[in-house]
């Protein structure tokens, strides 16, 4: 049984206010884990449900006991080091990496001061240089879930109960693969009446030029209510815009794990992705959905013609993502492992 809520044993920082995929992941991940053991997170903007405390609180816990410090950001690496050597509070630290690219040389010397490193892939774990746990993400599958009606859904949405809707969901902007996903629907729309694009994400004025660009090239082919742009969602309306889709696109030119998929997935919906971050483990070609080449405009647009045009291998597919993610992917088997690093880490002498 956890401890009281009042003595928490782990502190999950998030020292970032605005949605993103670390957000995201304490936000659905502490939940589960507070069932197991006494987990807190802290920082701003953390949504009532998330079980949390001040960030002051955190910085002053009594030094009576060892506790677990779970960064997954440098900067929250670093408070970590702060409160352990400058305020002396009895902090073991721990490191998520889901990066798949090369640490400048302060991330590397962050962390080589942590006790113990998680990694969520095995492509992430090669680029730490110490040896890492690898602890895939998983998805609530009782939020994420398909629909009970989606036809009244999308009417409650403002979304056409008609259409094959594809989705792409994160910040719009190039890493993302946006500009393919536009180009590729550029290409397919014009001969499939039924077909819509909706993205969702928020558009950060460093990429207001690479987003107006694309919404001309919309307009000039004269599909702009067939190819939306819905804007930055509260989270509980993107979980259900992803119950309302049809297809899943994720056409990113690199990830460092990308859960979006997982989480379309988990609503009985087919994925579409390029072969960057955890895609590869996480959909089965063929069957739960395609993968494509990065930056491949090309092979992007034949792998979503043959899901739109086949209606019964669409929905099969969907079911079998759904059954894949129950079965591989939940949640509850990502909090199990953390868990047990923690009591590892708390038990050290």
């Amino acid at each position: 049984m956890p401890e009281s809520p009042a003595d928490p044993l782990v502190i999950a920082p998030n020292l970032k206010r605005r949605l993103s995929g670390v957000t995201a992941t304490v936000v659905r991940l502490i939940p589960v884990q507070a069932r197991t053991i006494a987990i807190r997170a802290t920082g701003p903007g953390l949504p009532p449900e998330v079980p949390h405390i001040p960030l002051i609180r955190a910085a002053l816990m009594p030094r009576d006991r060892w506790r677990v410090w779970h960064a997954r950001r440098n900067t929250e690496m670093a408070l970590g080091l702060i409160l352990r050597h400058l305020l002396r509070r009895k902090y073991r630290l721990l490191f998520t990496s889901a990066a798949q690219r090369r640490h400048t040389g302060f991330t590397k010397w962050l962390i080589r001061q942590q006790d113990a490193l998680v990694a969520t892939s095995d492509k992430a774990a090669r680029y730490l240089d110490r040896p890492a746990t690898v602890v895939m993400h998983g998805v609530d599958t009782d939020i994420f879930q398909p629909p009970a009606d989606k036809a009244t859904l999308r009417r409650e949405l403002g979304l056409d109960p008609d259409a094959v809707l594809i989705g792409c969901f994160g910040r719009v902007r190039a890493q993302k693969g946006v500009d393919l996903l536009v180009r590729a629907g550029l290409r397919l729309l014009p001969d499939r009446p039924r077909v819509q694009i909706v993205f969702t994400g928020r558009i950060t004025p460093d990429n207001r030029a690479f987003a107006d660009e694309l919404l001309e090239e919309i307009r000039s082919a004269g599909l702009e209510d067939r190819i939306r742009f819905l804007g930055e969602l509260p989270w509980d309306q993107v979980v259900r815009h992803y119950q309302a889709l049809d297809l899943f696109a994720a056409p990113a030119r690199w990830e460092g794990f990308g859960l979006t998929p997982l989480e379309a997935m988990a609503c009985g919906v087919p994925a579409v992705a390029a072969r960057v971050g955890a895609y590869e483990t996480l959909i089965r070609d063929g069957v739960t959905g395609s993968l494509v080449p990065p930056d491949d405009l090309d092979a992007l647009t034949e792998a979503l013609r043959h899901w739109l045009d086949d209606d019964a291998a669409r929905a099969a597919a969907g079911r079998a993502a759904r059954d894949h993610v129950a079965t591989n992917h939940a949640i509850e088997g990502e909090a199990r492992a953390l868990v047990e690093i923690y009591n590892e880490l708390l038990a050290r002498p």
